[in-house]
């Protein structure tokens, strides 16, 4: 009875633990076999992976790594890491990783104030996530026309306008960058905000000022499609902080980014349901390497073109593009307009020949998504229930709102995303490369148009 008593003797009151140790020892739920998936997706060879494998095995993991951003034990996650370098980068003071460009986009929206009843003007070329992005935030997209530079027309951005607006989304269109003078002074004229798509453009910049850090926030895609990044990733950052609380709620509706994640409402508007957008620390430990990356890929790209452009003639029959800051563009594609698709066909053909690898799309394309008249989930204007928001919105509809999209409403981009001609540039060509390249386009307009000295130059 006494050894019954003493054992049913709590440890608090100074009894013998009920549990002294537990005996079950189990694997790392992440050990070797995930790290060996990681490596296989690099592409390493067989005898490459066997001498992995005795590398990791041989080390105990413990209960293996936290793959999350947050409750880590480390001094910094990979995403923290992934953002720090983005503020130091591009000169911010807030910066959110996200899963995606578009993830990016709707988030910010959100936080700006996109929602039932209100407009945002889009680019009529770009691609369709700026425009999709708005619909998800539940506002209504708008086009405006494009120039000769493929990007938002300053000039045609007043005309879109209406009581109903509330942002301008300019998009930096594969490289190039906006007239981001002129777009801000409307924007300042009619205080709108300004979210800007750099997903095509990281680490672009205008007059001196990177590209992302003009307006209200900065978008961008870190992805394995663009020049920076290397799966699937997304960076919003911002100078603001209410911005950038409300795009965090967004983006994580679990309320981590906050100082005490369960307190009510600091201020109206800071709360409010979201969804997760959040970075994978797989990804961010990619792309934090990527993005430090990012002024090397920049500066090799931008000597590249230069270094054709200056050596290419002027012409009658084509126009080269529109380049609103040579200086600041990425410039990994060259672009120039024929007067007419056949010209333009006849061109393509000869630089294929030549060695030089181009394209146009011509007046029988298929339907792509960087052009506003093909963007069907958009110009369809049809809400992912009978309810049909966010174009047949009761708010939309009492405040006057009323939009149909329909090819011909821009016709500059209309004529000139069909006619252009785009020449694929790669930021390792050699100067040898770039005189070859330079000395085939001369041949082969001088062939088929006239040279010019008084005609639109290059640069």
């Amino acid at each position: 009875m006494a050894k019954h008593r003493e054992e049913q003797k709590l440890a608090l009151q100074g009894g013998m633990k009920a549990v002294a140790a537990i005996e079950g020892k189990g694997k790392p739920k992440i050990g070797a076999e995930e790290f060996m998936a990681v490596a296989r997706r690099f592409g390493f060879s067989a005898s490459t992976l066997t001498k992995i494998r005795e590398a990791v095995s041989a080390e105990d993991m413990g209960t293996g790594p936290f793959l999350a951003n947050y409750y880590s034990d480390l001094k910094e996650t990979c995403v923290q890491k992934f953002e720090r370098v983005a503020r130091e980068a591009l000169g911010v003071k807030h910066a959110i990783g996200l899963s995606s460009g578009t993830a990016a986009l709707h988030a910010a929206f959100v936080a700006v104030g996109v929602g039932p009843g209100r407009e945002v003007i889009c680019p009529a070329i770009g691609f369709m996530a700026t425009a999709a992005a708005v619909a998800a935030a539940n506002g209504v997209p708008v086009f405006c026309d494009v120039d000769e530079s493929l990007s938002m027309d300053p000039k045609k951005i007043e005309g879109a306008i209406t009581p109903r607006t509330v942002a301008i989304a300019p998009t930096c269109v594969m490289g190039s960058v906006p007239d981001m003078g002129a777009i801000m002074r409307v924007a300042r004229k009619h205080r709108l905000k300004v979210v800007e798509d750099c997903a095509q453009s990281c680490g672009a910049s205008y007059k001196g000022k990177l590209m992302g850090t003009f307006g209200d926030v900065g978008c961008f895609s870190i992805s394995a499609y663009k020049i920076v990044g290397g799966g699937e990733g997304g960076l919003l950052i911002t100078d603001s902080g209410r911005v950038w609380e409300r795009a965090g709620q967004l983006a994580e509706c679990g309320g981590l980014w906050r100082p005490d994640r369960f307190a009510p409402p600091r201020y109206e508007g800071e709360l409010f349901p979201g969804t997760n957008y959040r970075m994978s620390e797989l990804g961010a430990a990619v792309d934090a390497v990527q993005l430090s990356k990012m002024a090397g890929v920049v500066k090799r790209f931008r000597t590249v073109k230069q270094r054709i452009l200056k050596r290419l003639k002027s012409y009658r029959g084509i126009a080269p593009q529109k380049l609103n800051d040579p200086d600041g563009e990425v410039g990994y594609l060259l672009r120039f307009y024929p007067e007419t698709l056949q010209l333009g066909r006849r061109i393509v053909r000869a630089l294929d020949a030549e060695g030089v690898s181009c394209g146009m799309r011509g007046e029988k394309a298929a339907p792509d998504w960087h052009q506003y008249s093909w963007m069907y989930p958009i110009v369809c204007k049809t809400g992912h229930t009978d309810v049909n928001c966010p174009w047949d919105c009761p708010v939309y509809q009492q405040a006057g709102g009323a939009v149909d999209y329909a090819r011909g409403d821009c016709s500059v981009a209309d004529d000139l995303f069909d006619r252009m001609i785009t020449i694929q540039l790669n930021q390792w060509y050699s100067a040898t490369d770039c005189r070859n390249i330079a000395r085939a386009i001369n041949k082969v307009l001088s062939a088929y148009c006239t040279e010019d000295p008084t005609a639109r130059k290059w640069l």
